[in-house]
């Protein structure tokens, strides 16, 4: 089973005179709960070679150790051994081995014992629920559930935080609603740990508002630091870093001390640049409890860092690391791809494998990612053939994940051929289709795609959808937008979201149907964002509406009045109706607004390099080349008929050119290259 080391032979040596049984499982109890696994192992063997037999009590015992190494070949040498034992069919023994087969991942095996026990108990039918849970097998969970309840056995505690723990990787919020109830009717919510596992679950499952209403209806006597964790960690799974702050603060109010968990759901919650500061104290925070020697904290540390654009305090915390596991790598790595260093993502992705760390399939998906924001398609190719060359060839994340960078690199053609050879293509694979079809400018393809979708019996989802109607926006498509928005809220019963709401008020303001548009935004059941009214403000500078702009201008700044676009677009109503006292007054609110505008960029990449040009930045080596190409080309697009956009020269008159002059730079710097 497991090799003899030299440092544990002196300890079994010890026991080597022991001649009981009581004494043995004693020992190897006590190594399995010091997390000595390995010892508790063999120490089992030494007494099997002592001549003594294994009673009822020792198997649990090994088998518990087993379970907590995860390794799939231990189960199958020690099961043999239980099967030789007088105490092989005790019920006590045979749970415990149905439970070490399912937490080493042998679910099969697992419920072959199960099947074959002469006799269960509560225990051993919550050891098959649990297994099943853990592998996010709900429709198995369920069968064994309702065989235990037709047994006539009463499910407990364990049997109902299993069942709640198998809806989390569907995220089924209603079945978590079913479980709960069936838990008040039996009893089961005045369990802390049930009520910490529905708190945990609704978060997970999109509902914060019901995590809430159960935590803050807990007593307080009640609440374990297990309770706070799980709301704190709640409102980290919405990005919700004040909540999650507030709520660790009546945590150390109430007297609770914090564990590594609290601070991994805190810092899971910093994920934005303008919580860095914030984030900077929780670490501090983590290093005086201790935590920062968990490689756990370490490693969600150098990820908040790097989502909150600090890559450089990212790495001094992995150069620091004296053990890295492929976590940490795949953290750093992932960091330069999200900034758009991919020269040095790769780099760190090559030193992973000589460090002998296997790159795994959240590693490949951060490098796609990268390659699909900095619309590195060569690139992109390279890790295609590395992913697939490395057992990744079947994988549908993997394969929906390539289709959509070579969708934003421009490369239909490959997302197409890719989509075309996958085995099997799931709603994603479809919605990821559609999307970049949407993107390329091929509308028609996309809602093709879309109806063979419905044809071969796939039921769309909401991003489906929003997909679908990018695709009628961007064509103008008002009919089929509107057919495809009542098909998802009369035929699919999806609740249209605010970017659902957001096409069709678009593809209404690009008819001129400006009225129309602001009724449906009015009579929405949701609050509308900025993005609609945006979206409205826009249709209305295009038809020169300048009563319904004011009106959505007023929301537009209301509701965040640091945003320069609505400015400038608001001005360019007045300006086009030839209001410029509009045109003065819109300036005066920047003004005291202290809106800041930022200069336009564009971006190309030449082998493999990207290279930015912004307004009025001569700083590029090979500017003097670049900017007499441009030259040429403006003139000979003046030669065919051109003339820049009247609209665009205005803007920069308005907020950018100084002294009102107009340069080319200005001009391109609104263009993409």
């Amino acid at each position: 089973m497991v090799k003899s080391s030299s440092s544990v032979t002196p300890y079994l040596n010890r026991f080597s005179s022991f001649s009981s049984v009581g004494i043995w499982n004693s020992t190897i109890r006590e190594a399995v709960n010091q997390g000595q696994a390995h010892r508790a192992i063999l120490l089992f063997r030494q007494m099997k070679q002592s001549g003594l037999e294994p009673d009822n009590f020792t198997f649990p015992f090994v088998a518990k150790a087993c379970s907590k190494l995860s390794d799939p070949k231990l189960p199958l040498v020690f099961h043999p051994h239980v099967l030789k034992s007088s105490v092989g069919s005790h019920v006590f023994v045979q749970t415990a081995i149905v439970d070490m087969y399912t937490k080493c991942g042998l679910l099969a095996d697992a419920y072959n014992v199960f099947e074959r026990m002469p006799e269960r108990d509560v225990a051993s039918w919550n050891a098959m629920v649990v297994g099943f849970s853990q592998s996010g097998c709900l429709d198995r969970v369920l069968y064994v559930f309702r065989r235990m309840r037709f047994a006539g056995f009463q499910p407990d505690s364990v049997t109902v935080m299993g069942l709640t723990q198998a809806c989390l990787r569907s995220k089924d919020l209603k079945m978590v609603k079913a479980i709960h109830s069936f838990g008040i009717r039996t009893g089961m919510d005045a369990d802390v740990s049930v009520t910490n596992t529905w708190i945990g679950a609704y978060s997970k499952c999109g509902d914060l508002d019901l995590a809430k209403l159960l935590f803050d209806g807990m007593e307080l006597s009640l609440r374990t630091v297990i309770s706070w964790n799980s709301m704190i960690a709640g409102f980290a799974n919405f990005e919700n870093f004040l909540d999650a702050l507030n709520c660790y603060k009546r945590m150390l109010l109430d007297g609770h001390s914090p564990d590594a968990s609290t601070i991994l759901s805190l810092l899971a919650s910093c994920v934005k640049p303008e919580t860095l500061f914030q984030g900077t104290l929780i670490h501090c925070h983590a290093i005086q409890l201790g935590c920062v020697s968990d490689v756990s904290v370490v490693n969600t540390l150098i990820s908040m860092y790097s989502k909150c654009d600090d890559v450089i305090s990212a790495r001094l915390l992995f150069d620091g690391m004296s053990h890295r596991t492929c976590v940490s790598w795949t953290a750093i790595v992932s960091g330069y791809s999200q900034k758009g260093d991919l020269d040095e993502a790769l780099r760190l992705f090559h030193a992973m494998e000589a460090a002998g760390e296997k790159p795994d399939l959240v590693t490949m998906l951060s490098l796609i990612s990268g390659c699909s924001q900095a619309g590195a398609l060569e690139l992109g190719k390279w890790i295609h053939s590395y992913a697939f060359s490395h057992g990744l060839r079947e994988n549908i994340v993997v394969c929906n994940a390539l289709i959509d960078m070579y969708a934003k690199c421009g490369s239909m053609s490959d997302a197409r051929e890719l989509f075309y050879l996958m085995p099997e293509r799931t709603v994603v694979s479809w919605t990821t289709m559609i999307s970049g079809c949407a993107l390329n400018g091929e509308f028609k393809e996309a809602l093709d795609l879309f109806y063979l979708m419905l044809e071969l019996g796939l039921k769309p989802n909401h991003i489906t959808f929003l997909a679908v109607l990018q695709a009628c926006t961007h064509a103008g498509l008002l009919d089929k937008g509107t057919e495809c928005f009542s098909m998802m809220t009369n035929v699919y019963n999806i609740t249209p979201g605010l970017d659902h709401y957001s096409c069709i008020a678009d593809l209404l303001g690009r008819r001129g149907m400006l009225k129309e548009a602001l009724k449906l935004i009015q009579s929405m059941p949701i609050e509308p964002d900025i993005g609609i009214w945006s979206a409205l403000l826009a249709a209305c500078k295009n038809h020169r509406n300048l009563e319904i702009g004011e009106y959505v201008s007023r929301h537009i700044f209301k509701l965040d009045p640091q945003v320069a676009v609505p400015y400038v677009e608001m001005a360019n109503i007045y300006a086009s109706d030839g209001k410029w006292d509009g045109v003065a007054a819109i300036r005066t609110m920047m003004k005291n607004n202290k809106v800041k505008k930022s200069p336009g960029q564009s971006v190309i990449l030449v082998n493999g390099k990207p290279h930015v040009f912004t307004v009025e930045d001569r700083g590029h080596p090979e500017s003097l080349h670049i900017y007499t190409m441009l030259e040429n080309l403006i003139l000979q697009l003046k030669e065919e008929g051109y003339t820049p956009l009247a609209e665009e020269t205005f803007k920069h008159e308005l907020f950018e050119a100084p002294h009102n002059k107009i340069t080319l730079s200005d001009f391109y710097g609104y263009s993409s290259l």
